[in-house]
């Protein structure tokens, strides 16, 4: 899995995870995506990016849907 397209930063967009240090979120992408666009559609709107980008936004939301987060046990 490359991820390495994704990344994390306080001082672009609220350090949500964008792609390449981009103003472009995962989120976006994935909305784009679950709404029926075309990878070509996306590609065309935001022409900076690329197809791997897509690809990491995938691997990257997949990954995240794995995370578990267990509950802390009280004493």
């Amino acid at each position: 899995m490359d991820v390495a397209r994704i990344t994390h930063d306080p001082a672009v967009m609220g350090g949500k995870p964008c792609i390449r240090g981009l103003r472009v979120t995962v989120g976006t992408v994935l909305g784009l995506l679950a709404s029926g666009h075309s990878r070509e559609r996306i590609l065309a709107a935001y022409p900076y990016l690329e197809a791997p980008d897509i690809d990491a936004v995938l691997a990257y939301a997949a990954w995240r849907m794995e995370e578990r987060e267990e509950a802390l046990v009280g004493s």
